[in-house]
C-alpha cells in the first residue's frame, strides 16, 4: 500500500500526464463588461482584461466592488448589463462543466459521502462512463487533495478544511478548462487555510490549471497569484457618480516557487505588498478624501 503522499504524488502526475501541454496563449477575454442594477450607478463598468492559459490570477478589492459579479458573469450565473466574455475563443452565455467553481461554502450534499458527492460531478460531466471508470476516476482525485482515508466519509465527519478540500477534488475531477474561486478559505482558521493554499498551489502548478480567484487577503493574492487585479469601488464623486472598475493590474515579480513560509523573506515582497495595501487604502473609493 502506498502512504498517502505517495498516492497524492502518484495522482497529481496521472493528472498531468492526462492534459496536453499549455502555452501562454490568450484563454480569456474580458471585454468592457458592466452591471448596473440601477441604469445610472453602474456597480462597475469598462472591465476588461485577460487571462492566459495556464495563468493564475487573483481579483482584489473592497466588498460591493463587483468581484462576485465579475466571477458569476465568467462562471455563466450572472449576466452583464453590457460587455463580452469570451473563452477559448467562445462567447460564454450560460453554465458550462468547462469551468470548475468552488465557493466559500462548499456545497456539499450531506447526505452523500465524500466519493459520490464527487462521483455525482464526474457522472454529470461523463455520463456514459461505467461505474468502475467513474470510480477510479474520482479516487484519483481525492488522493490528489489527501483525503483517500476520508473518501467513504459524509460531510458532517469532515472539519471544515477536509470539506474545502472535497470542494476543490470535485472542481478538479470534471477537468475544466479554467477553475473560479470564489473566496474558497475565507470561512477557515488561519492554520488551515495556510495548509489548503499550499496544497492548491502544488496542484495548479503541476497540472497547469487556468484559476480565476476572489480574495480579500492580500498576503494570499501574493502567495497564488501571477498577477493581480485591483478593483476601485463606485462612488459619488465631486465630478458625479463615478462606476467601479479596475485601478490597477499588478504582475508578481516574485519567484514561481514561492511558499507560505518563505515569502516574506523575499525581496520585494513587502513592496508589493504595500503597494497594494496602498491602493486598497488611498485609491479604491475614489468618493473618499485621504
Amino acid at each position: 500500500m502506498w502512504s498517502e503522499a505517495e498516492s497524492r504524488t502518484r495522482a497529481l502526475k496521472t493528472i498531468l500526464s492526462s492534459q496536453k501541454e499549455n502555452t501562454m496563449q490568450e484563454f480569456l477575454k474580458i471585454e468592457g463588461l458592466s452591471k448596473a442594477y440601477v441604469a445610472a450607478k453602474p456597480v462597475f463598468a469598462n472591465v476588461s482584461f485577460s487571462i492566459a492559459k495556464g495563468e493564475f490570477v487573483c481579483i482584489i478589492g473592497h466588498s460591493g466592488c463587483g468581484k462576485t459579479t465579475v466571477l458569476n458573469v465568467l462562471a455563466g450565473l450572472d449576466t452583464a448589463t453590457s460587455g463580452n466574455v469570451f473563452m477559448d475563443n467562445r462567447e460564454i452565455a450560460g453554465p458550462s462543466l468547462e469551468r470548475g467553481v468552488v465557493f466559500q461554502s462548499h456545497a456539499l450534499m450531506p447526505w452523500l459521502t465524500v466519493r459520490k458527492n464527487i462521483a455525482f460531478a464526474v457522472v454529470s460531466r461523463w455520463p456514459e462512463w461505467s461505474a468502475a471508470q467513474v470510480n477510479v476516476h474520482v479516487e484519483k482525485f481525492v488522493a490528489m487533495v489527501g483525503l483517500s482515508p476520508a473518501i467513504d466519509k459524509k460531510p458532517s465527519q469532515l472539519s471544515g478544511g477536509m470539506k474545502q478540500r472535497v470542494g476543490i477534488a470535485r472542481a478538479f475531477a470534471i477537468q475544466p478548462k479554467m477553475l473560479l474561486l470564489d473566496e474558497p478559505f475565507g470561512a477557515l482558521d488561519a492554520l488551515t487555510r495556510g495548509t489548503i493554499q499550499d496544497e492548491l498551489m502544488t496542484i495548479v502548478r503541476d497540472t497547469q490549471q487556468t484559476v480565476f480567484m476572489i480574495t480579500h487577503d492580500v498576503d494570499e493574492a501574493i502567495l497564488l497569484a501571477d498577477r493581480i487585479i485591483l478593483m476601485t469601488n463606485g462612488a459619488e464623486t465631486v465630478q458625479g457618480y463615478t462606476p467601479g472598475g479596475i485601478g490597477e493590474v499588478v504582475t508578481n515579480t516574485l519567484p514561481k516557487k514561492r511558499t507560505r513560509a518563505d515569502l516574506h523573506h523575499l525581496d520585494g515582497y513587502y513592496d508589493l505588498r504595500n503597494h497594494i495595501v496602498d491602493f486598497l487604502i488611498k485609491r479604491a473609493k475614489p468618493g473618499e478624501a485621504h
